[in-house]
């Protein structure tokens, strides 16, 4: 599973055809031993848990960046190469 960013001990990823399970467009993402499916442009968590002040940070990067993830998305879900996305700063 590709690692697209990571900032503040915050772990961004996103799986090769994972459209199926969840049907919209996220991320997984992880801090120390908690991990959240968080949804693209939305910022919605949809399974897991993630403490308050990081899905803040998580929320924020999202905002920034969605016309990437949304890129992404879409060469993940075709099983193409994706890139990786300047962390929060």
């Amino acid at each position: 599973m590709p690692v697209i960013s990571m900032f503040y001990g915050v772990i961004v990823l996103m799986y090769y055809f994972d459209n199926r399970q969840h049907h919209l467009p996220h991320i997984h993402v992880q801090y120390g031993e908690e991990e959240a499916v968080v949804t693209i442009p939305d910022g919605d968590i949809i399974e897991g848990k993630l403490r308050s002040a990081k899905m803040k940070l998580v929320s924020a990067w999202i905002e920034i960046h969605q016309e990437e993830l949304m890129a992404n998305w879409k060469l993940a879900a075709n099983g193409q190469a994706i890139f990786k996305i300047e962390p929060l700063r």
